[in-house]
């Protein structure tokens, strides 16, 4: 088993001055935290893996592919493989758990 603190792995985060920490790697998935601030523009770029990003904290709204939605505390949302997609209009904070399968490069 491995288990995790939202507190710690922010701490480490923080420390490392990046918005992403990539947390966990197996070999079908890998796990992070990804935070941005009010007012922050996401940089992301498509990715070659299916995503599921998990809110944990925050308000912001996220396009994916020509969708568009609101996102907050609780949202899920899934983001196929190589489809453009980016948070925006981010009002509060934004933490959010990323889940990569297969396994981020």
């Amino acid at each position: 088993m491995k288990a995790f603190r939202l507190d710690e792995l922010e701490a480490e985060r923080a420390a490392n001055d990046g918005a992403y920490l990539q947390f966990l790697r197996e070999r079908n998935m890998s796990v992070g935290l990804y935070a941005l601030d009010a007012g922050q523009t996401d940089p992301q770029q498509p990715h070659r893996q299916d995503e599921v990003y998990f809110v944990v904290s925050g308000r912001a709204s996220i396009t994916v592919g020509e969708e568009t939605t609101t996102v907050a505390n609780g949202s899920v949302v899934y983001v196929p493989a190589g489809v453009p997609h980016k948070f925006h209009h981010i009002t509060e904070n934004l933490k959010v758990m990323v889940v990569f399968s297969p396994p981020e490069n």
